[in-house]
């Protein structure tokens, strides 16, 4: 099974996805702006949101973490290396707050930031990569900040209350990250 430490940064800590998530994941999925930035428009029930929860305790191919503060362990969202391809080093990434109230507050980027220098560092990921909505240029910007760098675009993906969207589709290799970040490997 693949190793999932906790991951500490300034403002918040990552730490691994358990049941015990269900609840906050779960009501997260009532949030429309975190549905729609995630192009989310399937329902779940809680048995359901409880039973993934418990699958990714010792799911082999991805890393799922919940997004907490300090001093408070509660969900807060999630950010997700999934589809790992160990053969070829690579994994996709995604992340979502659980509510419209957290966006704008560096909770992000910042999450984003760690799982992905896990991901290079610890886990000696060679690509990420993501695909983020047409429809939110502050997620692309959070990406571009960290290094990532658009490859295409998925045209009209997605049905969203009447109109196509597009997805576009961004990476990050392990030596563009490493060389930005001036750590040594």
């Amino acid at each position: 099974m693949v190793k999932k430490p906790i991951l500490k940064g300034n403002k918040i800590i990552l730490r691994p996805i358990t049941v015990d998530d269900a609840e906050g994941m779960y009501s997260s999925l009532s949030d429309k702006e975190s549905m729609r930035l995630t192009g989310t428009q399937d329902s779940f029930t809680f048995e359901q949101v409880q039973n993934f929860c418990k699958r990714l305790e010792t799911a082999d191919d991805r890393l799922d973490y919940a997004i907490t503060l300090p001093d408070n362990p509660n969900y807060l969202g999630e950010v997700v290396l999934n589809e790992i391809d160990w053969d070829n080093q690579s994994a996709n990434f995604r992340i979502a707050l659980a509510s419209e109230s957290l966006f704008g507050k560096g909770l992000g980027t910042e999450a984003t930031h760690l799982i992905i220098d896990h991901g290079f560092r610890e886990l000696k990921l060679h690509r990420i990569e993501l695909e983020v909505y047409d429809f939110n240029p502050r997620a692309k910007h959070v990406y571009e900040k960290i290094g990532f760098v658009q490859e295409g675009v998925r045209r009209d993906v997605l049905l969203w209350e009447g109109q196509y969207q597009s997805a576009i589709m961004m990476s990050i290799l392990s030596h563009e990250y490493l060389e930005s970040n001036n750590k040594p490997n």
